[in-house]
Parts: structure tokens; C-alpha cells; sequence
């Protein structure tokens, strides 16, 4: 009898773990979710200030940018979570230096 209740209490034990997994899952889901709809404004943004430059004649480097924003664009059928990186900081957690004006 202690061997059933043994497996029972590891059976219930290893529930509850996935249960907590299942959960973490879908908050990281969710959060994948927000940071590409962040990034695909961001890109959006990005592409209408570039044709704006460029229809504006803003300046000999406006082809350049223009092609860099065009690779930026996720590829059809990549995986929306993966094509998310963090848009506020950079790996070591702070945020990213804003670039000196020209």
C-alpha cells in the first residue's frame, strides 16, 4: 500500500508541474506575441520614414536604408515567436545608447 501512495503523491506532484509549465508557456507565448506586434510597428514605422526620405529627396544614403529596412522584414512562414527580439535592451539588460545626431 505505501508503493500506491508513494506513486500517487509523485503522480500528483509531477501534475502540478505541468500544470506550472503549461501556464509559464503561455504567459512566454503571449509576451512573444506583443514583442513581434511590437517589432512589426516598429519595422512599419521604420519602412514609412525611409520612403518619406526618399520621396522628400532626403539624401544620397536613403537607397542604402531603404534595402537594410527590406531584409529587416520577416520572412513568410517564420515563426512568429522566434522573429521577436527584445526592442527596449540590449543583451546585458540596459538600455540600448541613443545615437548621437550627425
Amino acid at each position: 500500500m505505501a508503493a500506491v501512495a508513494a506513486m500517487e503523491r509523485l503522480n500528483t506532484k509531477l501534475y502540478l508541474q505541468n500544470c506550472y509549465i503549461m501556464k509559464e508557456n503561455e504567459r512566454l507565448r503571449k509576451a512573444a506575441l506583443l514583442l513581434n506586434q511590437e517589432n512589426q510597428a516598429l519595422l512599419s514605422e521604420l519602412k514609412h520614414r525611409l520612403a518619406k526620405s526618399a520621396a522628400g529627396g532626403g539624401g544620397g544614403g536613403s537607397n542604402s536604408n531603404a534595402a537594410a529596412a527590406s531584409r529587416a522584414s520577416p520572412k513568410p512562414g517564420a515563426d512568429a515567436d522566434a522573429a521577436a527580439p527584445p526592442s527596449h535592451h540590449q543583451a546585458g539588460g540596459m538600455p540600448a545608447p541613443k545615437p548621437k545626431p550627425k
